[in-house]
């Protein structure tokens, strides 16, 4: 290495060391592609679904025979009144999938969060107080693994009758593993640092040493546990949707809309194609976000 890399890497450093925290987090964040191209597409998705009522040319209810299966309108018989043609039952498909993302981005924020609270709390009760109450805890860890997730959920669903509610609820009570064994393992790591026993020293409670010490600590990591989990709930709704037992029509779901045009399939491939692809988006910006988060939260900040 030459006298000038060396000037210029110690630059570097000093520069580096000048920023503020808030001001590397926007560097990194500017600078990670993948994340830049996740959030977008969430954000876009996002705005669709706020203004669904504004940007939907139709009701996504409204049918009409005569216009049954009608192609988009690139397609020959296409027309610009359907720009997405119509489903079976004569419904504007673009309408739906408008809608639709509606109905997946609650699902999939709703089911995020439920698993949140309850893997994040057993996470850090597990860490923090060890002994009996982590055995038990990792018992119900070990049994919530061994039970095949997508057969549970649908036998649930199938028993309490299906509703965007219940498939909430049982979607996020069926996915908050990750949180538990991420916070759990960061929560005994934080338990043993010094500002933990200061606080403790200082007569500091349990429940505050918690709430003031290491839940702040383990944000991050239950930021980017949570967008991987956004993506991980969509799948799960659209997967129930798909066999019949989550989403009921007429309810614009995109499992739903999948479903019920794989029968046309073969001579009207985009009923399944479109909303296919809507998912796709939805569920890739979502990993992509995630997957940036956790390289720009890291402490070497690795970027794309």
């Amino acid at each position: 290495m030459t006298d000038s890399d060396i000037t210029l890497a110690a630059v570097e450093l000093d520069q580096t060391t000048l920023l503020t925290p808030g001001q590397i987090f926007r560097q990194r964040m500017f600078g990670h592609k993948g994340f830049l191209i996740g959030a977008t597409l969430i954000l876009i998705i996002a705005i669709v679904a706020l203004l669904a009522p504004v940007l939907a040319p139709h009701s996504p209810f409204e049918q009409s025979l005569a216009d049954r299966m009608l192609p988009p309108v690139w397609s020959e018989g296409g027309t610009w009144d359907y720009l997405l043609g119509t489903d079976q039952n004569g419904r504007d498909y673009l309408s739906r999938l408008i809608y639709g993302t509606r109905v997946s981005i609650t699902i999939g924020l709703g089911a995020a969060t439920v698993g949140l609270l309850i893997g994040v709390t057993l996470g850090v009760i597990a860490g923090y107080f060890g002994g009996w109450a982590d055995h038990s805890i990792s018992f119900l860890l070990t049994a919530q693994l061994a039970l095949p997730g997508l057969l549970l959920a649908m036998a649930l669903v199938f028993i309490i009758g299906p509703s965007i509610w219940v498939v909430i609820g049982i979607v996020g009570v069926l996915h908050w593993t990750y949180y538990l064994v991420v916070t759990r393992a960061a929560t005994q790591r934080i338990r043993s640092l010094d500002f933990v026993a200061a606080a403790a020293a200082a007569g500091a409670s349990p429940r505050q040493i918690i709430w003031h010490e290491i839940l702040p600590n383990l944000m991050s990591s239950i930021i980017v546990i949570f967008t991987f989990e956004l993506g991980i709930a969509i799948l799960a709704e659209s997967s129930l949707s798909f066999l019949g037992v989550g989403i009921q029509p007429p309810t614009p779901s995109w499992g739903l809309m999948i479903a019920e045009g794989k029968q046309a399939m073969f001579y009207r491939p985009w009923l399944v194609i479109l909303p296919g692809i809507c998912l796709f988006l939805l569920v890739i910006g979502a990993n992509l976000m995630g997957d940036g988060l956790r390289d720009i939260t890291s402490p070497e900040g690795r970027n794309e």
